[in-house]
């Protein structure tokens, strides 16, 4: 075999910190895993029928690269009612779950040196993928103190003259953090100024409990010329599985991911794309019903996890908590390991988000409530236990 066989930048790529543990509980029949961003509902019954109804009528043929005309359309309707942005159908590509759009929009922008700030912690898949794209992931490592929302000093000092971009991950996986309008107003005028691109991604955007509505960095004057917005349905509408996604942006940008899609996908599920139709159309009481289940849970979790004395700040938005371990004087992966192994609990170190998030995990409220005050009740025997030996 060949020495220079496998590429040195994938085999430099670490395997996700997320997967290691699910994996791990898939094969521990008594275990509770808190440790999958993935709502706990079915997909809703009218979209899972459209979706059924485009099979039987034989609709299984490519879409164009695009993506079906009519969703595009209703993308471009829902953006424009929900925020007061306008997209026409080629601001708009449906993608393989954000995942890809995410892919894409970084390799259509980045020349090899080109730099990305990256605030942490965050989703496991930035870094990774700017890497692949020949850029340099420059990291910020967000503050508790500041509910791990972006500051403009920490944003002005991490720039550089090869900094290209800023990715915007609001509201954030793992911390629940959000970013309000007047904490996105404060970076404008260093976005305007250092002249950046902007990735937001803005998947959990329908999922904020602060009482007002998600606020995009596109909103604001000058923003939306530079600002890709990746979402998709897996979170909003309970449809992971159907691996629907799609980005909004400046159309020189989408025109070269369109080009990258062409190559490597060709087109999104098309079954998928018609039950998305469906979604974005006659889906906004679906996805109601589930950000109000979801808060009840949010502030079960919230309040049971500061009984026990963990600091916990209230996660305002997507389905996470973030409490913080560092008392007990050990590693999040040595924490998460033992707690697995004693109580067979699984949830993710906050390491598999970046540096910074040593010493916290995360804990996913998308499960059923019975489900998370039995997984909290094993935790906090766990924690006293700690508490005793030491």
């Amino acid at each position: 075999m060949r020495k220079d066989l496998l590429s040195k930048k994938t085999v430099s790529l670490k395997p996700s910190g997320i997967r290691k543990f699910f994996d791990v509980v898939s094969e521990m029949p008594n275990a509770i895993s808190l440790g999958v961003g993935e709502p706990d509902f079915e997909t809703p019954w009218h979209v899972r029928k459209a979706g059924i109804t485009s099979l039987e009528q034989g609709k299984t043929f490519y879409t164009s690269n695009s993506g079906l005309k009519e969703l595009r359309t209703e993308i471009g309707a829902y953006m424009d009612r929900k925020y007061g942005l306008s997209y026409d159908e080629d601001d708009i590509l449906i993608t393989v779950g954000g995942s890809e759009g995410i892919d894409m929009m970084l390799r259509a922008i980045l020349n090899e040196g080109d730099e990305v700030i990256v605030p942490e912690p965050s989703y496991v898949s930035y870094v990774p993928c700017v890497i692949m794209a020949g850029g340099t992931p420059v990291t910020i490592d967000l503050q508790d103190k500041y509910e791990f929302r972006l500051q403009p000093e920490e944003l002005e000092k991490a720039i550089t003259k090869k900094t290209k971009a800023l990715i915007l991950p609001y509201p954030n996986n793992p911390t629940g953090a959000v970013m309000e309008e007047e904490d996105l107003q404060k970076l404008v005028d260093i976005i305007e100024k250092n002249d950046l691109y902007i990735l937001s991604d803005e998947i959990y955007a329908e999922l904020t409990y602060t009482g007002k509505d998600h606020v995009s960095i596109a909103q604001f004057p000058g923003m939306k010329e530079r600002t890709v917005i990746i979402n998709g349905f897996s979170k909003a509408y309970a449809m992971t599985g159907w691996r629907m996604g799609y980005a909004c942006g400046p159309r020189e940008i989408i025109d070269q991911m369109r080009k990258l899609h062409q190559y490597c996908i060709m087109c999104a599920p098309t079954t998928s794309q018609y039950a998305a139709i469906e979604a974005i159309k006659n889906g906004d009481e679906d996805i109601q019903m589930m950000r109000e289940s979801y808060n009840e849970r949010r502030r079960i979790v919230v309040h049971l996890l500061r009984e026990m004395g963990l600091p916990t700040f209230e996660p305002l938005g997507a389905f996470y908590v973030f409490p913080c371990i560092k008392e007990f004087g050990m590693s999040s992966e040595e924490f998460a390991t033992r707690l697995l192994e004693e109580e067979e609990v699984a949830i993710v170190p906050g390491t598999a988000f970046g540096d910074s998030g040593e010493g916290f995990l995360r804990i996913s409220y998308a499960y059923s409530i019975e489900n998370l005050k039995e997984a909290l009740s094993r935790l906090e025997k766990f924690i006293t236990r700690l508490r005793q030996s030491n």
